[in-house]
């Protein structure tokens, strides 16, 4: 199995460059072994100077003629129009055909890079991977995890957005990764839409779409419970045991998420032909050169992506 694990710089005018420094500064000599960038290579060595981040680098031309060292190896691409996309392609081509075992991207300017498309690197991996509509995105701690059922959507859009059958091959999706990459068979807890889970009256989407989905789950064997109203299932993990929670829209599970865990939390992507991660926060670029930023969430990117076996 190939160890190697690439670190997509990301946004240029961000803390990517300071927090890979600092992560990198704090990783043992056995978890730098099979790391490299992929992105500028001036452009890192430049703010890790104005940072004041003092860590060897070294050029690399190919992922698969690295030579172990104790420098951080970058894989040069030009900085222009295209620099991200063209990262995030190269990261992806190499994980497709095994010359790297996943990769982390760092945060990245969506306005800029999908040109205010309403997606963001999850929507355009899952397109890259011929299954658009069917990739989960998991933001994800050792405690637990949640994950959106819809995800870079208006509030206005969700009701109409979510489908029974949507539900259902998410969660299929969710199951298998616990079982073949977590190796664990998931307890998932599912939320309602509304507030209260409007009650549970007849035209609800509770009754008409969530319920329908949550009762062929369990008949397909997986573990799930719901749906929960929204507002207390964070309060009840030692009640119901779940690995997991599954909601219906983003900001219903990222926020109480974020406010629980921080930076120790991390975004994966589900359903790809590869494992993809990234550190769970932005550009931060109001904090730019500021010698500011956490590795937080970077360095427990690197050690999911260094502990899991796929």
């Amino acid at each position: 199995m190939n160890k190697k694990i690439a670190i997509i710089m990301g946004e240029p005018k961000s803390i990517n460059a300071e927090i890979i420094g600092k992560a990198w500064i704090k990783l043992n000599n056995k978890n730098k072994k099979e790391l490299f960038l992929i992105g500028n290579y001036d452009l890192l060595k430049k703010q890790l100077k104005k940072n004041k981040i003092k860590i060897s680098l070294e050029l690399i031309k190919s992922f698969n003629t690295m030579k172990s060292s104790k420098k951080l190896k970058v894989f040069n691409v030009p900085l222009n129009k295209n620099y991200i996309l063209k990262c995030i392609d190269l990261a992806h081509k190499a994980a497709l055909n095994k010359s790297i075992k996943g990769f982390i991207n760092c945060p990245i300017d969506k306005k800029k890079t999908f040109q205010n498309k309403k997606i963001g690197v999850t929507e355009l991996l899952a397109k890259k991977n011929n299954l658009l509509g069917k990739e989960v995105m998991m933001i994800y701690n050792e405690d637990f995890s949640v994950v959106p059922i819809t995800t870079h959507i208006n509030v206005k859009d969700i009701a109409k957005s979510i489908t029974t059958n949507q539900i259902i091959n998410k969660i299929k999706t969710l199951d298998i990764f616990y079982k073949k990459i977590l190796k664990k068979k998931p307890t998932i807890a599912i939320l309602g839409l509304n507030p209260h889970n409007n009650e549970l009256r007849k035209k609800s989407e509770e009754r008409k779409i969530i319920i329908p989905a949550i009762n062929k789950l369990k008949k397909n064997g997986i573990k799930v419970l719901g749906p929960f109203a929204s507002d207390t299932i964070f309060l009840n993990k030692k009640k119901y045991k779940y690995d997991t929670i599954v909601g219906m829209y983003h900001d219903q599970v990222l926020g109480p998420f974020k406010t629980l865990f921080g930076l120790r939390a991390i975004n994966v992507t589900l359903g790809l032909k590869y494992i993809r991660v990234s550190p769970d926060h932005g550009t931060a670029s109001d904090i730019f050169c500021l010698n500011k930023g956490n590795p937080t969430s970077l360095l427990e990117a690197i050690k999911f992506l260094k502990k899991i076996k796929c």
